[in-house]
């Protein structure tokens, strides 16, 4: 498989979701699907990571493929909204680095970690 990047990933979610005659679904309804599917995601940590053993009956899913599903519903959602998700992220990325530069204890050169 070879990597894409975030505008190749959002017009192939748009050619996809464009040969639907529904379409993308409304704000509300990904959000709700977005909260669904992070919802799930949030299962499997708890049985991976957690207190929470799977039953035996439960079917085996993986971090990765929820991952994935937010994903796939994260980019619906900008496609549907006309948000360029490269541009979004250099926005949030400049925010962390101006704002949040000094928050955190970094890692000195040669320091372990």
């Amino acid at each position: 498989m070879t990597k894409k990047t975030m505008e190749e990933m959002q017009q192939q979610v748009d050619e996809y979701i464009g040969q639907f005659k529904e379409g993308y679904f409304s704000p509300l309804a990904m959000l709700a699907r977005i909260t669904e599917e992070v919802g799930e995601l949030s299962r499997e940590v708890n049985h991976f990571y957690g207190e929470k053993p799977k039953k035996t009956s439960e079917e085996e899913k993986t971090m990765e493929q929820e991952m994935g599903d937010i994903l796939f519903v994260l980019i619906c959602f900008a496609n549907s909204l006309h948000i360029d998700l490269e541009e979004a992220f250099d926005l949030v990325m400049n925010k962390f680095e101006t704002r949040d530069k000094d928050r955190w204890t970094r890692i000195e050169e040669g320091e372990s970690e």
